[in-house]
This record gives structure tokens, C-alpha cells and sequence, in this order.
């Protein structure tokens, strides 16, 4: 439908995802935990070693909307979608890191820089990246309808799954409802991310092999995506104090969201 080259592009593309295939070009790794999980302070979200919620795991920062809103329309947090801990709910968080890039990523990918080849290098990042996407999708599944079970009776298409009709969410540090990328690094620590499927984090919070997805999962029937944008120099000046960090060290993590 749009022309000679998208198709040459696609042709490609399954061509290559063949080879990935039939010569074992990746292999994925992934890992994911359940937790019992409780929100403090209204934005943070504590997640505990075992049902006596008495040793914290892991407290998950997070931001909240700022933005002027009908006064219908509340301004949202993913802590929204956990239990408050004074509430006496027992509430629960899931966790995962997944990668497609194990295997012979690095061996393939430098054999093609070597040749100059910059077509079929951007080509194989890019099916390891949509790898990467489809494992966290099929995990996220089995999360749902087996490992945590809270939707056991889900029986999707997959328009359906693609359209994401299902409950619950699986949002990453970095997307737009929790931005700050540094809170990666307790993820990895929770999941022992790198010793289970061979993922490292840069000093910047990238994940290396890049073909990864990481994150939490929300069971609430009505979590959804959202973007927090802009926020105010008081919440920079109390998400400082709940991450024990100086002002400066805020603003250099979260300069792409505060409102200046």
C-alpha cells in the first residue's frame, strides 16, 4: 500500500528474521517477580519481601500530574493504582526485565559494522528491538492469565492484544507516567535483572543489549497509561527529599520534566 521501497524494506526484514531463526542469531532472556506492594506518601510504592509487608524490598519513586485540570479530572500517579498501606489493603506490584539480545547479538552486529554494511546493522537492531517488544508482550500475558492469574479467564484476539484491551498496564522508567530513568537501578537490584538474563545498565540508565524491555505490572481494572509532562519546583524539591538526593542532582534527572 505505501510503495516499491516499504516493500523492499519489508521483504528484508522477513528474510533476516528468518536467518535470526533457523541460524539462532538471539536467543531471549527474561525474568519477572510478584510482589506484595502498598503505596506511602502518596506517590511512592513499597514493595516487601514476603506477605508480613515488614522488610521494604525496594520503595518505587514516583511524579505526579501538575497540569490544570477539570476538577473532575484528578491529577494521576501510578501509586494511584496501588493500595495505600494505612488502608490495611494487601495489595500487589509485579516486576520484569526481558531481552531478545542474548545469544550471538554482539558477534552478528559487528560482523556487519566491519562490512560497512549500516542497512543490515539498523535492520537487525531494529527486529532485536521488536523482539524484545513481542517477548514483553507474550510474558505480560502469561503474567496476567498464569503467574499472577488475576485475569486466568482472558481469551483475547491479537487485534485485541495489539489494541492493548486487557487489564492491567506495564509501564517502564522513561515512559511518560514515570520519566525518571535512575529508578531502573533498584528494578535491576529487586529482579538481580543482570544475573538472570544478562542485561547491564549504562551510567545513564540505558539497558545494553538495547533490544530489552523492563518495568512493572499493574492488575488494577482501571490503571492506564498517562504523561505526567511538566512539573513544579515544589514537587523537584520533595521527589530530591524522597530520593535522598541534593536539589542539583534532581534537576540534572529530571530536567526534561520540570517547568521552568
Amino acid at each position: 500500500m505505501v510503495g516499491e521501497e516499504a516493500r523492499k524494506l519489508f521483504d528484508d526484514a522477513q528474510e533476516m528474521l528468518n536467518r535470526i531463526i533457523n541460524e539462532k542469531w538471539l536467543s531471549a532472556n527474561g525474568v519477572i517477580g510478584l510482589f506484595p506492594a502498598n503505596t506511602v506518601d502518596s506517590d511512592d510504592i513499597e514493595l516487601y519481601a514476603d506477605e508480613s509487608r515488614s522488610q521494604v524490598l525496594m520503595t518505587w519513586h514516583n511524579l505526579r500530574q501538575q497540569m490544570e485540570k477539570p476538577l473532575d479530572r484528578p491529577n494521576m500517579c501510578l501509586a494511584d493504582f496501588i493500595a495505600p498501606k494505612e488502608t490495611g489493603v494487601k495489595d500487589y506490584l509485579g516486576a520484569f526485565a526481558v531481552t531478545a539480545g542474548g545469544g550471538r547479538f554482539d558477534e552478528k552486529l559487528a560482523e556487519f559494522e566491519r562490512a560497512h554494511d549500516d542497512y543490515n546493522a539498523i535492520l537487525f537492531k531494529a527486529l532485536a528491538d521488536r523482539l524484545a517488544e513481542a517477548f514483553a508482550e507474550r510474558l505480560h500475558q502469561r503474567v496476567r492469565t498464569e503467574f499472577w492469574g488475576y485475569a486466568a479467564d482472558e481469551n483475547l484476539s491479537n487485534e485485541q492484544l495489539i489494541n492493548e484491551e486487557y487489564r492491567g498496564i506495564r509501564p517502564a522508567p522513561g515512559y511518560p507516567a514515570c520519566p525518571e530513568h535512575t529508578e531502573k537501578g533498584p528494578l535491576f537490584d529487586l529482579l538481580h535483572a543482570t544475573e538472570n538474563t544478562g542485561l547491564k545498565l549504562t551510567e545513564s540508565f540505558a539497558m545494553w543489549p538495547a533490544a530489552a524491555v523492563s518495568g512493572f505490572y499493574f492488575s488494577h481494572p482501571q490503571s492506564r497509561y498517562f504523561a505526567v509532562a511538566k512539573i513544579g519546583r515544589d514537587q523537584l524539591e520533595d521527589y530530591a527529599r524522597r530520593k535522598g538526593w541534593d536539589l542539583t542532582t534532581a534537576e540534572k534527572w529530571l530536567a526534561p520534566s520540570i517547568n521552568n
